[in-house]
């Protein structure tokens, strides 16, 4: 059975710094891409980065950028998310999810993901 746990949400001042975790278990990176999205109240879900160990690439949403890096430890199977210079409207439910097959995407969108995590919430306060 497929299964993806986030862990590492919490509240931090703007400025701060948190590291998400996502423990996969039932497949290994070789077959799936790892992604991250956010989901802020009120809004849609968005794709912010995804790790592809199988085409070694690495995507960022213009949003996280320079802030956000995405890395993994293939023996724990396990994919982070380190998040620098939080800012109050990165406050969202942070998920990770699985595509099944070789590389990223061509949509880093919720429909082309086949698990999914319950997700972290992050909170930035200003």
């Amino acid at each position: 059975e497929v299964q993806l746990v986030e862990s590492g949400g919490g509240s931090v001042q703007a400025g701060g710094s948190l590291r998400l975790s996502c423990a996969a278990s039932g497949f290994t990176f070789d077959d799936y891409t790892i992604c991250w999205f956010r989901q802020a109240p009120g809004k849609e879900r968005e794709g912010i980065s995804c790790f592809s160990k199988s085409t070694d690439e690495i995507y960022y949403s213009d949003s996280v950028k320079g802030r956000f890096t995405i890395s993994s430890d293939n023996a724990k199977n396990t994919v982070y998310l380190q998040m620098n210079s939080l800012k109050p409207e990165d406050t969202a439910n942070y998920y990770c999810a699985g595509h099944r097959g070789l590389g990223i995407p061509g949509q880093i969108a919720a429909y082309a993901m086949d698990s999914w995590g319950k997700g972290t919430l992050v909170t930035v306060s200003s």
